[in-house]
């Protein structure tokens, strides 16, 4: 479902990521465990858009995505969610993951898709009409996520 393939990650001189490869197949979890300034964050960021790898490839469901716009990664579904809460803190619960579908046009599909937000956090749907910014830590984080 996911190949990275001997990416090369460079922040100006400092080459961060140096022949990185890894595969997740579907239906796969894969962790990535390292000291902090080991590229995790480096990692994800190039595979969601967010950087650009100057030599490998990322291939997602069979299709190159490296160096492709974060947008157009977006649409093919793939995101990245950093830690640290970050949400729209004067938005309902609600506008803020109608928000995270302003790409989409299948109505019908994100209904869907806010029923599993709610299965996976029955919080958030107690809570969709309260301001993010009044939601704990952790209900903060649940809808970044």
């Amino acid at each position: 479902m996911l190949k990275v393939e001997a990416i090369d990650v460079f922040y100006g001189n400092i080459h961060a990521l140096k022949g990185v490869s890894l595969e997740v197949n579907k239906g796969e979890i894969v962790t990535l465990i390292g000291a902090n300034g080991a590229g995790k964050t480096t990692l994800l960021k190039t595979i969601s858009g967010l950087l650009r790898p100057k030599n490998g490839d990322i291939v997602y469901e069979g299709a190159s995505i490296a160096g492709k716009a974060a947008q157009t990664i977006v649409k093919q579904g793939i995101s990245h969610v950093p830690e640290g809460r970050r949400v729209f803190a004067n938005m309902t619960v609600e506008e803020n993951l109608e928000l995270g579908a302003f790409l989409r046009k299948d109505k019908e599909g994100i209904q869907q898709d806010f029923a599993k937000v709610f299965q996976l956090f029955p919080r958030l749907e107690e809570r969709r009409k309260q301001l993010a910014g009044t939601l704990s830590g952790g209900e903060q984080q649940m809808l970044a996520i």
